[in-house]
């Protein structure tokens, strides 16, 4: 049990936001990959598991590394903030402070064999950094990225209800509003059910109160380890006794485009050329871009470690990594 202390400043302070953003998200859906659940309201997305857990757990390395499958995990919304676009998410996680960083990661059971890889990221190497943003976008197209935006809508309409509570009866209406499954309102402590004893004396900062669709079924009380100022945030399942419509779940006009919408049309388009590798020069041509244009895209692509480019003769040939070739897997043949 985690037991929440609110003062009447904290109770005024207390707000609700849509999500936790689009990384954390992601993490959370890489993890319900990797883990055994039956929850009910997840049935369409886990369905096929067995069609790309493989191939998550074998690209996903970076982001794996990050959640352990004991103790605690990294928190992707410090990191990478609770924004619902996930360029803005992985460039608020390569110009993440250092020291942020190592605080997250200090408390991780990391594997022997990415120990020198954590210690450079906490260390602040780029290359590190670049590794687990390209890793985030690949995972983010083989899990959820056709169905983000209905997600979205569907936990701002989660919100609404706990700001319609807020309105009818204050803050602490909201509060007894939530799932007494998981959390009950003992004024003046909100108790949450929880595998570890803790108790979290707000201090005037208030709480953020944010929903969570791929959630393990728990609560949980996030911290920001960097800013102790920050309010805390207190995660929830979004789906609660009523299970959302199949509507969630349907990929509608967005089939066979999340590769598009990820890299945008012709960056999605250079990678699929360099599928069985090419020169710039036949790169240009098969995209029907100028030489220069065509090399700049590499060169992006290059950075984010979905491509290689080397010296072939006079010419340089281009050639996919296997985080790559798995990114563009996935935008092609995503169910």
């Amino acid at each position: 049990m985690k037991r929440i202390h609110f003062t009447a400043e904290d109770l005024a302070r207390t707000r609700v936001a849509v999500s936790l953003g689009v990384a954390a998200e992601t993490f959370d859906s890489v993890r319900l990959l990797r883990e055994s659940t039956d929850a009910p309201a997840l049935a369409p997305f886990l369905r096929w598991r067995a069609a790309v857990g493989g191939r998550v757990g074998e690209h996903a390395g970076p982001l794996a590394a990050l959640m352990p499958a004991h103790g605690p995990v990294v928190d992707a919304m410090s990191l990478m903030g609770n924004t619902a676009d996930l360029d803005e998410a992985v460039e608020n996680f390569l110009a993440a402070p250092r020291a942020l960083l190592r605080a997250e990661l200090e408390n991780l059971r990391i594997q022997p064999t990415h120990r020198n890889w954590a210690r450079n990221l906490a260390d602040g190497d780029r290359e590190a950094r670049l590794q687990v943003a390209a890793s985030l976008r690949t995972c983010h197209v083989v899990t959820m990225a056709p169905y983000w935006p209905r997600m979205r809508s569907f936990l701002t309409s989660v919100r609404e209800g706990h700001v319609r509570a807020m309105g009818e009866g204050g803050t602490e209406r909201m509060l007894e509003s939530l799932d007494p499954s998981l959390v009950r309102w003992r004024p003046p402590v909100l108790e949450v059910r929880h595998r570890r004893e803790a108790d979290v004396h707000l201090g005037g900062r208030g709480l953020v109160i944010s929903s969570a669709v791929f959630s393990l079924q728990q609560a949980e009380v996030l911290t920001c380890p960097g800013d102790s100022a920050q309010a805390p945030v207190l995660a929830l399942p979004a789906f609660g006794a009523e299970l959302p419509g199949a509507g969630l779940w349907s990929i509608g006009d967005t089939a066979g485009r999340p590769l598009e919408e990820l890299l945008g049309r012709t960056r999605a388009a250079v990678l699929e050329a360099v599928a069985d590798g090419c020169s710039t020069t036949d790169l240009a041509r098969r995209v029907r871009v100028s030489a220069s244009s065509a090399s700049q895209h590499a060169t992006v692509l290059r950075k984010v470690g979905l491509i290689t480019s080397g010296r072939d003769g006079k010419a340089t040939r281009h050639t996919l990594t296997p985080l790559g070739a798995a990114l563009l897997e996935s935008g092609i043949r995503h169910p």
